[in-house]
């Protein structure tokens, strides 16, 4: 599977490098979806109130299996919050959120993430003192089944298959009698799986360094590597390419369209018009907590209402 390259790009401030498109067949990383089209997550007339204020009025809004849709609004409109509800942060006041038509308001953060929704966060959350891929193998433990006593003492073991066999002949000759413990299996696959989503999002190269020194772009590929480490259904972009250059933002198009390939859903924030508008199927906007307009991309840039509480006023009403 070939490396990533960097180009240099010379509208970014000190000719930051830019990430050429990752063409390696990556089905290794797909994952197994229903049928395109169904409602995959559903916000169901959610009310969310903090004392006397309502940071969501009564939003409504449904994502299908397979699309990308864009959740835009100005600054304070609630895109965050609804994030936060979606992903057990925030129990709605009224309303409820269904994914794959269970109810999941009120569920904690960790059990949605097992369910299958994974998200970035605005501001990156990454572990600083931990390497590039020992973040991503943080996201890869979230699958795993064997337990704290399972790892310390090998309770469980499988029979491995023959590429999965040591080849120290001693360590293949117990493991063809004894297997292997699952763990073990566990800690292996985990580490391929996260070398080769650190391929995909383009910074395999920068596998051992410390997190915390990676360029900021990285960290928000890094980031998106370990949510889709967790294997999500739902995978949810909290603002994606806050800070980068008008080259990484096309470079993020085409890792958004590519998650999407994989076979995940996904779900944007994002601030950059341009951005959504031509990476997304449908488009929600949110304004004060209200939801003011759906369509496609082309619908929404023409909604008078987008155009007024987002985009600014028309020329002929200013």
């Amino acid at each position: 599977m070939p490396d990533q390259t960097t180009t240099q790009d010379a509208s970014a401030p000190g000719g930051a490098p830019t990430i050429a498109p990752d063409t390696s067949d990556h089905d290794a990383l797909s994952i197994d979806v229903g049928p395109e089209g169904e409602t995959l997550l559903e916000i169901d007339h959610v009310t969310l109130r903090f004392g006397g204020v309502v940071a969501l009025n009564d939003v409504h809004l449904s994502i299908k299996r397979g699309e990308i849709l864009g959740l835009i609004g100005p600054n304070g409109a609630g895109k965050t919050t609804c994030f936060n509800v979606m992903t057990g942060v925030y129990t709605p006041t009224s309303g409820e959120v269904r994914f794959n038509g269970k109810v999941i308001s009120g569920t904690k953060p960790h059990k949605i993430n097992q369910l299958g929704i994974a998200r970035t966060f605005q501001n990156i959350r990454l572990f600083p003192e931990l390497s590039a891929l020992e973040n991503v193998l943080v996201g890869c433990d979230a699958r795993h089944k064997t337990s704290v006593l399972g790892a310390l003492f090998r309770l469980y073991r499988v029979r491995p298959s023959e590429d999965q066999l040591p080849t120290n002949p001693l360590r293949r000759s117990f493991a063809k009698v004894f297997g292997i413990s699952r763990h073990t299996m566990e800690e292996r696959g985990g580490r391929i799986r996260a070398m080769e989503l650190l391929k995909f999002v383009g910074i395999a190269d920068r596998a051992n360094e410390l997190s915390r020194n990676l360029p900021y772009g990285y960290q928000r590929r890094l980031e998106i590597a370990r949510a889709l480490a967790t294997e999500p259904e739902l995978l949810c972009l909290d603002e994606p390419a806050a800070g980068f250059n008008p080259a990484e933002k096309e470079d993020l198009m085409d890792l958004i369209r590519r998650i999407r390939e994989l076979g995940h859903t996904v779900l944007v924030i994002e601030h950059d018009m341009k951005l959504v508008l031509g990476v997304t199927d449908r488009i929600v906007v949110l304004e004060f907590g209200q939801k003011i307009a759906e369509g496609t991309p082309d619908e929404v840039a023409r909604n008078p209402k987008v155009i007024a509480a987002y985009l600014g006023e028309p020329d002929d009403v200013a």
